[in-house]
């Protein structure tokens, strides 16, 4: 086993017990940290650390942990940090704003920038670029070519005024982009082999539903796969012998992963069902393995049974914790874990095989002890047509389990879900006094692709009664009082909020829509214009419609009932989303102001969709809780 460094302000804060609820900033502000990197060496941490709100990025030595430098971030919205060798770390943010000149809307860019260890000097990637935008369209990927890092970075070139996905090389000592394949029009993504040779190229046409992949060959690209269908496979990277192109499809109603050999012939499924996420080897950058959620456990598993062992190791390590892998050295004998525990909240450590030693980094989120971590428990029940359902309940910590006042918080997505975890939105909740149930409603990610068809066209319906089912069987049981329950949900949880109001009535109190969808007409029309066809088909695949005109959706849109809404409403909505448009909100809030029924809309600076502004997330959460706790009193 592992001899473990005792965190010792968490033990002696559960020990002390849990007087008083921590501060809601202490949930609601952005978390201390945000990201863990090692280096390929193994010597060094890149750390996104904040304070709630200013974000900085602190170098350590692994050998002492003690910084070598920080730089300030500000409020810059890091998407990601990854190492290309010992001296260079790429950090790619974003910000949302329209570009001069490209006919696109106002949008969520992403830039990638090189800090330099040795010269202490950053450097925007892809400003050199002649006819092209400084923006990347997907993460940057690190190869090694004879012997040293080089970077290549996926970008919007302009051909004849037509921007186009194509795939450069940075050269990180010179700091000069170069094009390496120049894409059509429909293009949208390349791979990388290991040695920095293209491999892989996918296109897909908006409009007619066509999908298609390429290989390089010595003659050129030669097309491989080509599919009309909604549901295309994603290209997920390299093979197990890093030349192949691994492929994630539904077949035969189960998601599959196939590898496409250099030969263009497809394998035999490698995995059905059961597979989330793969794993590569971050230096070759090939498939060895990958990650699943089986019930409510993340698992991972290794195809060589030395790298099972020592995983297992390491996760035996942290007993009835969930534990995620970071990020791990190019040898694999230091990684970096995410422990998740349900007692203490989310951690990160840095774990070294060869000297069987665990250093506790730091708390996810410092400022909460083991007394503001209420306990979170699954729960499984059948809907009122049969079909079993699961998720998840947070009850406030020092409370019995018995007539308590309820929150639903439908996820996003809708083909998403939760898990067991720790969540900070929830917690929060929780810590106020309110019981929390998360459902993981039909059509939601996990559960195999016959529960995720179960919610085709079942958008404010089934997957709505889902929610109330859900609150039906906790009342049944005696855990919650069913004449004590408000719904609060984010993106389609924000429509699923609304829906609650004006759709399944007679089962809340109140209703508090983020970023919500109210009217699904003028959305679809939104999405077709600013997301392209196959987004809107993404969605009316779930609302049961043929088009953004058809009239069904005025059945399940929340602002064409705004007659039968008789509970308050909350809206909530950032003015940089460019998911769900402030638009959508306001739809809303002006129907039933017009109607003279109770509603408050908030709308937040500086905020975009995923609630990165740790000043505007407290607000949300603020808000939110104070609605509440007006229209819904803990006690």
């Amino acid at each position: 086993m592992f001899k473990l460094r005792v965190w010792l302000a968490a033990v002696a804060a559960a020990v002390a017990g849990a007087a008083h609820a921590a501060p809601l900033d202490a949930y609601g502000r952005l978390p201390s940290i945000e990201q863990v990197a090692i280096s390929p060496d193994g010597t060094r941490l890149g750390v996104v650390w904040t304070d709630g709100v200013q974000r900085k990025l602190i170098l350590e030595m692994v050998a002492d942990y003690k910084p070598m430098g920080m730089v300030d971030l500000g409020q810059a919205k890091i998407r990601s940090i990854q190492w290309a060798g010992p001296q260079h770390i790429l950090i790619t943010s974003s910000r949302t704003d329209t570009i001069m000149g490209v006919e696109a809307s106002r949008s969520e860019w992403r830039v990638a920038v090189d800090l330099n260890l040795e010269t202490h000097k950053m450097k925007g990637m892809l400003g050199d670029a002649e006819d092209a935008l400084n923006v990347i369209v997907d993460r940057p990927a690190v190869r090694m070519v004879d012997g040293k890092p080089y970077v290549f970075l996926q970008g919007v070139h302009f051909v004849q005024h037509q921007g186009v996905v194509t795939l450069y090389r940075y050269n990180l000592d010179t700091g000069i982009s170069r094009p390496v394949e120049v894409g059509s029009e429909n293009t949208r993504e390349w791979l990388v082999g290991p040695d920095g040779v293209p491999v892989g190229q996918v296109l897909q046409n908006d409009k007619s539903a066509h999908w298609s992949l390429k290989q390089k060959a010595a003659s050129g690209w030669r097309e491989v796969r080509e599919l009309t269908t909604d549901d295309p496979p994603d290209v997920l990277g390299l093979g197990r012998d890093g030349r192949s192109i691994l492929v994630r499809e539904i077949k035969d109603g189960l998601a599959a992963l196939r590898e496409v050999g250099p030969d263009g012939v497809w394998s035999d499924p490698l995995v059905l069902q059961a597979a989330d996420g793969p794993i590569f080897d971050p230096a070759r950058h090939n498939l060895i393995g990958y990650s699943s959620l089986i019930g409510d456990e993340g698992r991972y598993t290794f195809f060589d049974p030395a790298d099972q062992k020592l995983w297992d190791t390491v996760r035996a390590a942290y007993p009835a914790q969930q534990v995620e892998l970071a990020s791990w050295s190019a040898d694999r004998r230091k990684l970096v874990v995410r422990v998740d525990s349900p007692t203490e909240g989310a951690a990160y450590a840095l774990v070294n095989l060869e000297t069987r030693e665990a250093h506790w980094l730091g708390g996810e989120y410092e400022k909460l002890t083991p007394a503001d971590v209420s306990p979170v428990k699954p729960i499984h029940f059948k809907a009122k047509d049969g079909l079993e359902l699961h998720g998840y309940l947070t009850t406030p910590r020092g409370k019995s389990a018995t007539n308590l006042p309820l929150i639903v918080f439908p996820h996003g997505g809708p083909a998403a879900r939760d898990s067991l975890g720790f969540d900070w939105w929830a917690q929060a909740m929780a810590s106020r006094g309110y019981a929390v149930l998360q459902v993981n409603f039909r059509g939601s990610d996990g559960y195999g692709w016959d529960f995720m068809k179960a919610g085709f066209g079942e958008w404010g319906r089934k997957m709505q009664t889902d929610l109330s089912d859900g609150v039906r069987f906790l009342a049944a049981d005696g855990t919650i009082d069913p004449k004590r329950v408000c719904i609060v949900g984010a993106s389609y949880g924000g429509y699923a909020a609304l829906a609650g109001a004006a759709l399944d009535t007679g089962v809340y109190r109140c209703a508090v829509s983020y970023a919500g969808v109210s009217d699904l007409k003028r959305f679809n029309g939104w999405v077709s214009r600013n997301n392209g066809f196959s987004s809107q088909r993404y969605l009316l695949r779930f609302m049961g419609a043929e088009s953004s005109r058809d009239p069904s959706l005025a059945d399940v849109s929340p602002a064409a009932h705004i007659d039968r809404v008789t509970i308050p409403v909350l809206l909530i909505h950032g003015k940089d989303d460019t998911v769900v448009p402030l638009e959508q909100s306001r739809i809303m809030a002006d129907a039933l102001k017009a109607a003279g029924k109770p509603v408050e809309l908030v709308t937040l600076d500086s905020t975009d969709h995923w609630l990165t502004n740790g000043e505007t997330r407290l607000a949300m959460l603020q808000a939110t809780m104070a609605f509440l706790e007006k229209n819904n009193p803990p006690n």
